[in-house]
């Protein structure tokens, strides 16, 4: 699907969003009001001005539009790879585009994001993982690091974590799996308005409970230790 189709099938009452170098920015009308439109598309392989881009969208919305919801539309094959990426630490502009979400987070804008086709790596984390909460179409593919990457850093072998992802989702890639550690709300069979405007109004409603994927990987059986840890850490004396 195209992305003049996502947002035809997201915003019907109407959008001015441009793209330029993948990014997508602009303004869109749902029936929860208006909202900031931001990503990424054609698997982009987000670097420093593509960073630096989203991060400045964020803060001119922040500053000229207090409270406007914000949706990301994600579609990234990650972080850029290169030495000169490397050189302009590109780790830091992905922290600052992070950072630029929390501070909106903080200032009161609600915010969801919508993985419409590829969400991969540093480049769906520090942005579209970063949301209020986080949906994917059914086609959708997530994952944080192909196996053969992971085997590499981890030094367990390839062929074992193709076993371990057969039964865990913390190693599958997938959408599904995804779902089931908590990082994604939902998956919808396709763009939709009235689930796009059922999911702000949802996020603006739960932002008082506060993050709560922890505990909907541990309902969905997604991720069974996390909730618990970070409970344990919590209440232990300093």
């Amino acid at each position: 699907m195209s992305l003049n189709d996502i947002l035809d099938s997201l915003f019907p009452a109407g959008h001015t969003v441009n793209v330029e170098n993948k990014v997508i920015s602009g303004v869109a009308t749902t029936a929860q009001g208006t909202v900031a439109v931001l990503g990424t598309t054609d698997a982009a392989a987000i670097d420093h001005a593509m960073a630096l881009a989203l991060a400045g969208f964020i803060l001119d919305t922040v500053e000229q539009h207090p409270g406007r919801p914000l949706v990301f539309l994600v579609d990234t094959s990650g972080q850029a790879l290169s030495r000169s990426q490397e050189l302009l630490c590109l780790n830091g502009s992905l922290a600052h585009l992070a950072q630029c979400v929390d501070l909106a987070r903080r200032q009161g804008h609600a915010s969801l994001s919508l993985v419409t086709a590829n969400a991969v790596s540093g480049g769906f984390l520090s942005f579209g993982l970063m949301a209020d909460r986080a949906y994917a179409l059914a086609d959708a593919q997530v994952r944080v690091m192909d196996l053969r990457a992971m085997a590499r850093v981890t030094k367990i072998a390839h062929e074992r974590l193709v076993e371990l992802a057969a039964t865990s989702p913390t190693f599958a890639p997938g959408a599904e799996n995804y779902l089931r550690m908590g990082g994604i709300e939902a998956i919808w069979p396709a763009p939709s308005a009235a689930l796009l405007a059922a999911a702000l109004a949802t996020v603006s409603q739960a932002r008082a409970a506060g993050d709560q994927r922890m505990q909907c990987g541990l309902a969905r059986s997604g991720r069974r230790l996390a909730a618990a840890v970070v409970n344990s850490v919590c209440h232990s004396a300093v």
